[in-house]
């Protein structure tokens, strides 16, 4: 019967072929390096969670739960949701174990998240997502602290200072500042604040527009454009980077923040290069979130910092290695033909038991194609095994990279192979 199914993955996913697979690893693991060197500790969780936690007030927004999240009915009759956001199951997390835990907490990992949106560059259906947070520490130098790990993060793949820029807001302040200038309403502020998320994606005039909508008043409208454009005033946490030695960060009262759930200081990191000059990290102060769950209100500062725009990032300023090499073995062993299969298989496993990585070639091409096969995939070192080095026991591990051969018996080789691999 003749297939007739598409290869393509799912629209707004990836599939990740072991070249990819070595790049998220790549990603990851400086993420995990630069995380623990603050003391984060890592965590996880099970992609499930009960929709109600989402729907819950305060928990994200209503434009994720309605449009964004995927969310079924399970076998149960219990109605679940594909995580969106890590935040809502860090909080969930902390608040049960609240009583045993030692505040404060610094606490990191690398889930993978789901959103029914649009996909376009940078954002995608799924993706994997560094989020570092710190319960239990109500101080604003906490603030710093997590900007400076979200700085360091970028500065360990060799990023310098000018290849981005440290947006930084407050919430809070901005409700004041509103309240000032005459806007009461919590509804309005609320309003005004998701149209600020979306301001640098729309025209003025749009912007103008929508903001006269909101506030019925084209005087008032007026006067917050005036209070958003002023990037004059000063702020404690940009002073205290500052004295940490980073001089990246400025205040930009536009930054508002998608979610319900900040409360304080909130802050992005941009790109600078004009061709991917966007938003990719973004975090903030959320000292509320755990009361959906019980009266105690946890202080907590976190951000998540996107796989898609992380590798965005490093490929638009050239950051990634010229050759990120895969899992794969670093010794090949080759018999000369499939009858002498199970003897390379042989040969392979002793040298696996002494903490080698090793693979046998029992395909049918020519030797000299699975040499330039096991060349193209990384491979250091290859062990022919043929019936004249069968008799005599005596191979030869040749070394792909630079030419050199190193003969001996099996044994012989395995000393050299773990001092050379």
């Amino acid at each position: 019967m003749k297939g007739n199914l598409s290869t393509e993955p799912y629209k707004g996913v990836r599939d990740f072929y072991p070249e990819d697979a070595a790049i998220q690893q790549f990603i990851f693991k400086s993420w995990a390096k630069t995380a623990e060197s603050f003391g984060f500790e890592r965590y996880d969780a099970s992609i499930l969670e009960p929709a109600e936690l989402y729907k819950s007030k305060g928990a994200v927004n209503e434009e994720m739960v309605n449009g964004q999240t995927y969310t079924f009915i399970d076998r149960g009759e219990r109605e679940v949701t594909l995580r969106p956001e890590m935040t809502p199951t860090v909080a969930r997390m902390v608040a049960s174990k609240r009583r045993d835990l030692k505040f404060p907490l610094r606490w990191y990992s690398i889930p993978n998240l789901f959103r029914y949106e649009r996909p376009q560059r940078g954002r995608l259906r799924e993706h994997w997502q560094l989020n570092c947070d710190i319960f239990g520490a109500d101080d604003f130098t906490a603030d710093i602290e997590l900007i400076a790990l979200a700085y360091q993060v970028l500065v360990d793949f060799g990023a310098s200072a000018d290849m981005f820029e440290i947006l930084v807001n407050n919430r809070s302040e901005m409700d004041t500042l509103y309240r000032e200038i005459g806007i009461t309403d919590n509804e309005k502020i609320t309003a005004i604040t998701r149209l600020n998320d979306r301001k640098k994606k729309i025209t003025t005039d749009e912007y103008q527009k929508a903001l006269e909508e909101i506030l019925g008043d084209v005087l008032l409208a007026a006067k917050v454009i005036v209070l958003v454009e002023d990037h004059s005033g000063s702020n404690q946490v940009i002073d205290g980077l500052r004295q940490l030695g980073i001089n990246n960060a400025k205040l930009d009262r536009t930054i508002a923040r998608g979610f319900d759930y900040y409360t304080g200081t909130i802050f992005e990191i941009v790109d600078t290069d004009p061709k991917n000059n966007r938003s990719m990290l973004g975090g903030g102060r959320f000292d509320n979130l755990t009361t959906m769950f019980s009266d105690d209100a946890i202080s907590a500062v976190g951000f998540g910092l996107g796989d898609v725009t992380m590798r965005d990032f490093l490929l638009s300023h050239k950051l990634l290695p010229d050759s990120i090499m895969t899992t794969a073995a670093k010794i090949t062993i080759i018999p000369t033909d499939c009858e002498l299969n199970l003897p390379a298989q042989q040969i392979a496993q002793t040298l696996r038991v002494r903490g080698l990585s090793v693979a046998t070639d029992i395909g049918t091409k020519k030797i000299g194609k699975k040499i330039a096969d096991a060349a193209e995939r990384g491979v250091i070192y290859t062990i022919v095994v043929g019936t004249n080095e069968l008799n005599s026991g005596e191979f030869t591990a040749k070394n792909l990279t630079l030419g050199t051969e190193e003969k001996g018996t099996i044994e012989q080789l395995l000393t050299f192979l773990i001092a050379n691999c």
